[in-house]
C-alpha cells in the first residue's frame, strides 16, 4: 500500500475553487489497526458491497495500510480512508493531529468532554474518512457510517465528525465541536 501521504493543517474552505471535502474520524485505543480484508467483510455483512481499486491480494491481510479509496456506487467519488499510527512513518502527523484536538477538547470540563479526552489521549491509531462534499449521497453518508461503527466497535474507538462532535457508541452527540481542525491532502 501507499507511504507517500501527508496530513496538513488547513482552513475550512479550500482555497481556489478545489473540492471541499468532509472529514470523521475514529480515535482508536487497540494497538493495531485491522487487515482491509475484516473491514471489507464488515461491509458486506451489513449488506454494503465497496468498489476497491485493484490491489494484491495479500494487501488486503495486513495491517500496516495507511490509504484505500472505498467506492459505494460507480457513478460517485468514492471514500479516503486513511490510517496514522502512533509509531512509524506517520508517527509525527499522528502526534499532531491527536495534540490539536486534545487542545480543542480542553474547554470542556463536564464529564462527557473529560471522558472524550481520555479516549483521544489512549489512541494509538486514527482510522479517518474523507468524501466530497458536493458529490455524496445519502448512501454515501451511510456507507461512510458502516466505516465508522467498524473502528467504532472493533478497535474501542471513539467517533468525530468534522463540523459536528465527538459522538457515543450510541450515535448521540456527546461534545460538540463546530469548526474544522485539519485536512488530509495527498501529494
Amino acid at each position: 500500500m501507499g507511504k507517500e501521504l501527508p496530513i496538513l493543517p488547513s482552513s475550512p474552505q479550500q482555497p481556489g475553487g478545489q473540492e471541499e471535502f468532509i472529514y470523521s474520524r475514529v480515535f482508536c485505543s487497540r494497538e493495531n489497526s485491522p487487515p482491509l480484508r475484516l473491514l471489507l467483510d464488515y461491509l458486506k455483512s451489513k449488506g454494503q458491497i465497496p468498489f476497491i481499486p485493484k490491489m494484491d491480494p495479500a494487501a488486503l491481510d495486513d495491517w500496516a495500510w495507511v490509504r484505500v479509496s472505498l467506492g459505494y456506487h460507480r457513478e460517485r467519488k468514492p471514500i479516503q480512508l486513511f490510517c496514522i499510527r502512533d509509531r512509524g512513518s506517520y508517527q509525527d502527523v499522528f502526534d499532531k493531529e491527536r495534540a490539536d484536538f486534545l487542545d480543542r477538547l480542553s474547554v470542556f470540563d463536564d464529564i462527557e468532554g473529560q471522558l472524550v479526552r481520555e479516549q483521544v489521549t489512549r489512541s494509538r491509531f486514527i482510522a479517518t474518512t474523507r468524501f466530497v462534499k458536493a458529490d455524496v449521497t445519502e448512501e454515501g453518508y451511510d456507507f461512510n457510517g458502516w466505516i465508522l461503527e467498524f473502528f467504532q466497535e472493533n478497535c474501542n474507538g471513539i467517533v468525530q465528525v468534522d463540523g459536528q462532535g465527538f459522538f457515543s457508541p450510541k450515535g448521540e452527540l456527546i461534545v460538540e465541536l463546530q469548526e474544522i481542525s485539519s485536512e488530509i491532502d495527498l501529494v
